[in-house]
């Protein structure tokens, strides 16, 4: 009966095996863990008040939220994936468990997600002041349709990792993901996440520039003219939150490209996953500085409390 019950009781890491780790694995993970849950912190808390304030319940505002949603899947996944990297280092076991594929298929796809959510939301900056007449095109049920499809679209466009099997267990980076190496779903993945829809945000930003130059050399309303500026400005500002994520992700760039001529080094994941966590946070706190409707809504809410004590104090 013994046996039974201790054959029964066997750890789940029975198919684990021992290895070596290295000194700043546990730190590095814990910091890490710390970035990403501030990040979620962030997310949530942005989110939030846009739910809450009516001023925020905008059809850009709503393109701001989807980004905001993209992000916090993006972190939520990623805090998944260090919670078991740092399981395992703590234990110096390469355990693969049953979720582990499935986190790698999601930091693509919410990767994808939220670069197309950017691309979105500078799509609808560009036709509200191209097309400003067309006012389907500018509807919520048209963005709402968008985004229903972008998120839709994404999910399938990933599949091709799942089903050549391209995302595999990394047993020094303790991660599911792709093998940096030359193959046609690689170069798909650079196509599809990175490349389309970063050249996209740029094209309109360059085709916005170019339009109101053309609106300033012109006799234009200046209601027409101040929107084109504003909407030039919010691309602008994605502009800035893409070259934070470009260049926090630097160092996954150049072992990408070294995984086409030659074996990355070790722990090159490791590595490159550290930047791309922690411009998670960053992301966030750039993005609270840039939507005044959320920063509005923040001071309102400290100056109301700041009176409410006053008038306390002084009574």
């Amino acid at each position: 009966m013994n046996t039974i019950t201790h054959l029964v009781s066997l750890p789940k890491y029975l198919n684990s095996t021992l290895i070596n780790t290295e000194s700043w694995f546990i730190p590095i993970d814990i910091l890490l863990l710390i970035c990403l849950f501030l990040a979620i912190l962030l997310d949530l808390l942005f989110l939030l008040i846009i739910f809450i304030d009516k001023t925020c319940h905008t059809i850009p505002m709503m393109f701001v939220a989807n980004s905001c949603f993209a992000c916090l899947s993006l972190t939520i996944i990623m805090f998944w994936t260090t919670i078991f990297t740092l399981q395992n280092d703590l234990k110096q076991i390469s355990y693969e468990d049953s979720s582990c594929i499935f986190r790698g298929y999601m930091i693509y796809v919410t990767g994808g997600e939220l670069f197309y959510a950017y691309l979105l939301q500078a799509t609808y900056s560009y036709m509200t002041v191209v097309y400003h007449t067309r006012l389907f095109w500018q509807s919520v049920k048209f963005q709402l349709f968008l985004i229903c499809l972008m998120w839709v679209s994404v999910f399938i466009c990933i599949l091709p990792h799942l089903l050549t099997h391209e995302i595999k267990y990394q047993v020094n980076d303790q991660i599911c993901q792709m093998v940096l190496h030359l193959s046609v779903v690689a170069v798909y993945n650079i196509f599809y996440v990175y490349i389309i829809p970063m050249s996209g945000i740029m094209f309109i930003y360059l085709k916005l520039v170019r339009y109101v130059k053309e609106m300033n050399q012109h006799i234009t309303p200046v209601n027409t003219l101040v929107r084109a500026q504003r909407e030039l400005k919010m691309v602008y500002r994605i502009m800035i939150l893409l070259l934070i994520l470009l260049t926090m992700g630097v160092p996954f760039t150049i072992f990408v490209f070294m995984g086409f001529i030659t074996e990355p080094p070790k722990y090159h994941l490791r590595i490159a996953y550290i930047f791309v966590r922690i411009s998670l946070m960053f992301v966030m706190i750039v993005l609270f500085k840039f939507t005044d409707p959320v920063k509005n809504s923040i001071m309102k809410k400290i100056t109301r409390r700041s009176n409410t004590v006053v008038a306390i104090i002084m009574t």
